[in-house]
């Protein structure tokens, strides 16, 4: 499965998987798996969290209940319910400025894709992990954001599309020079069609 272009992002390859920097609604994407920001507890909380409930139904509290906790950076994977999605990542990163904030988000970051090779998905979406309500600093998250992927992708694995999906202008603008800076990360970065305009 493989996401549908948006209308503004920018892409870029590594090793031949494609990484795209998009603005949207994360929980309206036909991917594989989109990930959640997990707390400690897998309590979906507000936000995206009620986004979750709302549109993935009952079925994937359900599964969290059963689940229980995950630890810091770990993450569990549930199915997505009733959303575009296949599965939801749920993976637990700092929050509120926590001690070891970045070695905390590259673990976490990690546990997500580990999770989505080891269940064989092809497509994964991400939020701008622990930026907005969890104060992780977004030019921090862009970074070990964009390392984190960089280098799993540069290995084996069943993912052939990751997604940045940003919510707003200020995220864009976040990640945006990340992006290019560390080409995207790996590789030229590009418009991908005419249906897509380079964020701006």
């Amino acid at each position: 499965m493989t996401a549908t272009p948006s209308t503004q992002a920018l892409e870029a390859t590594v090793n031949g998987k494609l990484v795209r920097l998009q603005k949207g609604d994360l929980t309206a994407l036909p991917v594989d798996a989109v990930v959640f920001y997990a707390r400690e507890d897998l309590q979906l909380g507000a936000g995206f969290g009620s986004a979750i409930q709302a549109r993935g139904g009952a079925a994937v509290k359900k599964e969290l209940e059963k689940i229980g906790s995950v630890e810091m950076g770990g993450a569990v994977i549930t199915s997505a319910g009733n959303m575009k999605a296949r599965h939801i990542i749920h993976a637990c990163g700092p929050k509120f400025r926590e001690p070891d904030g970045e070695k905390k988000l590259r673990k976490c970051m990690q546990s997500a894709l580990e999770q989505a090779s080891a269940a064989k998905l092809k497509s994964v979406a991400f939020p701008p992990m622990g930026a907005g309500f969890y104060g992780v600093p977004l030019d921090l998250t862009a970074r070990v954001m964009l390392e984190v992927m960089r280098r799993f992708l540069e290995t084996p694995s069943s993912i052939e599309e990751v997604i940045i999906c940003v919510i707003d202008d200020r995220e864009l603008k976040a990640f945006r020079p990340q992006f290019e800076a560390k080409q995207a990360p790996g590789g030229s970065p590009h418009v991908p069609d005419q249906s897509a305009v380079a964020v701006r």
